[in-house]
């Protein structure tokens, strides 16, 4: 398994990360209804066993019940395994300790001394300043209670000011995670993603399938609708679904020459950007399966170049 070094000096990582948002979370993933612990527990297994074992939570998934799943799973391997999750800016956190206090429940849940990565989950930070909230953050790499420092959802201005306080205290910002998909190009033409490599910062993709358009499942004419909140998103139409036909008939093109499915070759064409690495959600061991199928393969140049031009519309 190839890996990828997080920022200039962060943790080493498999260059496919799975995302827990779905473990607990019974709003928006609809969890115990249809899939619980067991399935939950069998993703992780079966993580492992295709040695992807870079995982990225966040305090906030199923309010605490996402980190707590990944700590009881975490005591029944001797694998190494490195762990992403976030810290929620929110309005009554306004002071450094409150930044600590948060840590410090995140790692009782995931019953770790240590979190290889500790992110801010978004750049709205109420009343709590970016210089406390990154110098509470850089305390805490010094203690040795984070391994790294990464945002979420930042510009490219806002990185640049956590880049540079993080700077002064001798600590790399090591990455920023992003919306990014062949669906969800903003960050190329916003200038996060060129940002992000004049600073060494590595970019994690979140919804890379862009919540499964990219699988190939919707089309127009099938008669497959999507469940929870994407029934009322208007890319889910069937004029969205028309607009995206292109794209996906060039991914099952490139999918029959490689015997892969359309989303395996939508997570290749992310991790080709270099120093990007897709966030695949998982619920089930295969659905685990299904994305490690993006791994130990490369699409050509003139590939990835074709499927770059057919989805300049989402720029």
């Amino acid at each position: 398994m190839e890996t990828i070094t997080l920022g200039k000096n962060g943790p080493v990582v498999t260059p496919l990360c799975l995302g827990t948002w779905a473990w607990g979370d019974k709003l928006f993933w609809s969890y115990g209804d249809g899939y619980g612990p067991e399935q939950l527990k069998e993703a992780f297994t079966a993580a492992l066993e295709a040695g992807v074992t870079f995982f990225d939570t966040a305090e906030v998934y199923g309010l605490g019940t996402s980190e707590t799943l990944l700590g009881q799973f975490l005591q029944e391997t001797q694998q190494p395994v490195q762990i992403a999750t976030k810290f929620g800016p929110l309005p009554w956190r306004f002071t450094g300790q409150s930044v600590a206090e948060a840590l410090t429940d995140s790692l009782k849940r995931l019953q770790l001394q240590r979190i290889e990565l500790y992110q801010v989950h978004w750049p709205f930070t109420f009343f709590l300043s970016h210089e406390t909230l990154m110098n509470a953050l850089a305390d805490e790499v010094q203690k040795g209670r984070i391994g790294a420092i990464g945002v979420s959802n930042y510009s490219a201005a806002q990185m640049r000011e956590a880049h540079q306080i993080l700077a002064a205290r001798g600590v790399p910002l090591a990455v920023n995670q992003v919306r990014y998909s062949l669906l969800s190009r903003q960050i190329e033409s916003q200038g996060i993603l060129s940002t992000a490599r004049d600073l060494g910062v590595t970019i994690l993709a979140y919804s890379p399938l862009a919540q499964g358009l990219l699988t190939g499942k919707y089309t127009a004419n099938s008669s497959e609708t999507p469940t929870g909140a994407r029934k009322i998103d208007p890319r889910f139409s069937k004029d969205g679904l028309q607009k995206i036909t292109p794209v996906i008939s060039l991914l099952q093109k490139f999918g029959e020459k490689y015997d892969r499915t359309p989303a395996q070759i939508a997570l290749n064409w992310l991790i080709a950007q270099g120093n990007v690495i897709p966030i695949a959600g998982v619920k089930t061991a295969q659905q685990v399966k299904q994305n490690a199928g993006a791994l130990g393969w490369k699409l050509s140049d003139d590939e990835i170049g074709e499927l770059e031009q057919v989805t300049r519309p989402w720029l």
